[in-house]
């Protein structure tokens, strides 16, 4: 599937009103990781590939859902990219971060270029997260988390791909 395809799963995400019944604990441990879903997938592969499909400012958030989790600020900063673990799409992701924040996280998020979000977020301790929803994209999971690193939002969206070792087979554990 090309990049462009796995990106616009983001927008099909069908988000759940409360929290799901978790088909087992994997699935359950995965979606609620409050680490870095950087360094977890880096235990299954050593290191992930970062590919960017879109980055720049947009002058409004992509759904409505969004726009309600972050000030209103007129714009903001877009990176969508896939991660890529053995040569696999993992997972794509979104983050939005309001253009507000220049001094904090978005000057950070701009520079990233095809470094991992996780290996700056938590490059010291976790960042506080004051929202979590989880979602579905087919049969594939999604999750959404205001970020707060340095106090000032950051709004990131994952789906996590076939190929990510959340799905795979006993339990979940690194190969």
């Amino acid at each position: 599937m090309p990049d462009q395809a796995i990106v616009a799963l983001l927008d099909g995400i069908q988000w759940l009103d409360a929290p799901p019944s978790w088909p087992d604990d994997v699935t359950r441990s995965w979606l609620t990781e409050r680490g870095s879903m950087t360094r977890r997938l880096e235990r299954y592969c050593g290191q992930i590939r970062v590919q960017r499909f879109r980055e720049g400012f947009v002058p409004a958030c992509i759904e409505p859902g969004e726009a309600a989790l972050l000030p209103d600020c007129g714009r903001f900063w877009l990176r969508e990219v896939v991660l890529y673990g053995h040569d696999k799409p993992w997972l794509t992701a979104r983050t939005l971060v309001p253009a507000a924040t220049k001094a904090g996280p978005a000057q950070h998020v701009l520079s990233l270029g095809d470094v991992p979000l996780g290996q700056w977020l938590f490059r010291h301790r976790p960042p506080a997260r004051d929202i979590m929803q989880f979602g579905r994209v087919g049969d594939l999971w999604a999750r959404r988390a205001r970020l707060l690193p340095d106090g000032q939002p950051l709004l990131l969206t994952e789906a996590f791909l076939p190929d990510c070792p959340l799905y795979a087979r006993g339990g979940g554990a690194p190969e």
